[in-house]
């Protein structure tokens, strides 16, 4: 099939072009929501069927200039990996390269460090109770890691891929740490994200009101996260909409 007329020879012989560009978009768009740290936080996107080749930031890539061609195509199964010209970041290896290895069904991971989701994980509960419509989204949804062990090296990155092996689990509420959000595409991962430290937020300021809080029925707040999960085309319009707007920019993330 003939490459599209808006992609140039370079890019078309460049692979999975448009998961590049759509992962560098959610990059460019992380920063502007200062969700980002420094130069620490990393995301993922498996490119073939049983997972284990995956896209991934450069190391230590500051997220406001990544473009889609400056990112690394890296095998889980490559034992050699950080040995390499331009290896990608010890512990984005050692985190991704866990659970691309160890969980197929999670086809894009993100890790961040954001305020709010870091607020969450900092608390001695770090549950999330469902106190509106984007808490109610990630109800039974995400998995609370107790066992924070340092830095994500191999260890530790093998030790969080064993805690994500149910597809339903796509929220890691990382303890001492941040969070790791996983989805099936990059739109799909992306809008979770985004509404995770949206809810984080929410719940941060309720506590800090003081007041008692308004915490909806297992039964609502699971009805809310079906209905969620089924609003029509809303992960895929939201990256695109973003997209739009970083091109009427005349942004170069997608170069």
């Amino acid at each position: 099939m003939p490459a599209p007329s808006n992609i140039t020879p370079i890019q078309s012989n460049i692979g999975h072009w448009q998961e590049r560009v759509d992962l560098a978009a959610s990059f460019r768009w992380t920063h502007r929501l200062n969700l980002h740290e420094a130069v620490a936080n990393h995301f993922s996107l498996a490119v073939n069927e049983d997972g284990s080749r995956f896209l991934m930031n450069p190391n230590q890539a500051h997220f406001s200039r990544i473009k889609a061609s400056d990112l690394l195509l890296l095998d889980a199964n490559e034992p050699n990996a950080l040995d390499h010209p331009n290896a990608p970041d010890p512990t984005a290896w050692g985190l991704h390269g866990s659970i691309h290895r160890r969980c197929p069904h999670h086809r894009c991971v993100m890790h961040v460090h954001s305020v709010f989701a870091t607020v969450l994980a900092a608390l001695a509960d770090s549950n999330l109770p469902p106190i509106d419509q984007n808490t109610a989204t990630f109800f039974n949804r995400y998995v609370i890691d107790e066992g924070f062990g340092g830095l994500a090296f191999e260890a530790e990155g093998e030790r969080c891929a064993s805690a994500l092996q149910d597809p339903r689990k796509q929220v890691m509420i990382m303890g001492n740490h941040g969070v790791l959000v996983m989805g099936n595409t990059v739109a799909d991962t992306f809008n979770r994200l985004y509404y995770f430290e949206r809810a984080a937020e929410t719940y941060i300021r309720a506590l800090q009101t003081g007041q008692p809080l308004r915490v909806l029925s297992d039964d609502i707040a699971e009805k809310t996260a079906r209905e969620l999960e089924e609003y029509p085309e809303q992960a895929d319009k939201h990256l695109a909409e973003l997209k739009l707007i970083l091109d009427e920019e005349g942004s170069n993330y997608a170069s």
